[in-house]
């Protein structure tokens, strides 16, 4: 198995997502597993422009494009910021949604390409997002399920840490559910 893990947070010591994101991968990872680590923020995807959307090739792009068709596993450390998801893992999904490679446009509507894979989004959020009132700010989770089940990935599971910046205990609390969530994954 192939498992591809992209990191997005930005706090590269601190960051609670890629501390998921690490307990996930070294969770589902099996003895003979090969992990693609891509770091979106040491090693930055340049943001899409005229030129490169409009090359028939771009070296970059097949690239991300490669190690996402190669992967069985896909494991995203994914913050919210300003709530939705970082610049730099946008960046990422502006290369690899594209038209005729992981999507098709037909007569009933788009049509994914990439099925039969699995995702697990590690989430780290200062405030609550999933319920009350601020649900409706939520545009990351909701975000990144719709883009992935737009190129096909529908099996996401979400490791949630909501609430981190709330003070020490909602910190200590938010954080052991994420690994209590983390140790029943198969």
């Amino acid at each position: 198995m192939t498992i591809l893990h992209l990191d997005s947070g930005l706090f590269v010591d601190q960051s609670v997502s890629r501390k998921l994101s690490k307990q996930i991968v070294e969770r589902v990872q099996g003895e003979n597993d090969t992990v693609v680590y891509r770091d979106l923020v040491t090693n930055p995807v340049p943001h899409l422009d005229a030129e490169a959307l409009l090359a028939e090739k771009n070296a970059l792009t097949e690239e991300l494009l490669a190690e996402l068709f190669a992967a069985d596993t896909i494991v995203i450390g994914a913050p919210m910021y300003n709530f939705t998801i970082p610049t730099q893992l946008k960046a990422w999904f502006d290369r690899v949604l594209k038209a005729g490679v992981t999507f098709k446009y037909t007569e009933q509507g788009p049509e994914g390409l990439l099925k039969g894979k699995k995702v697990y989004i590690a989430s780290g959020r200062g405030g609550i997002y999933s319920e009350g009132a601020a649900a409706a700010m939520d545009h990351q989770e909701s975000y990144l399920r719709n883009a992935l089940g737009f190129i096909g990935i529908t099996d996401v599971t979400v490791i949630r840490a909501e609430g981190v910046n709330l003070g020490e205990e909602p910190r200590q609390q938010a954080l052991k559910a994420a690994d209590e969530a983390i140790a029943e994954l198969a």
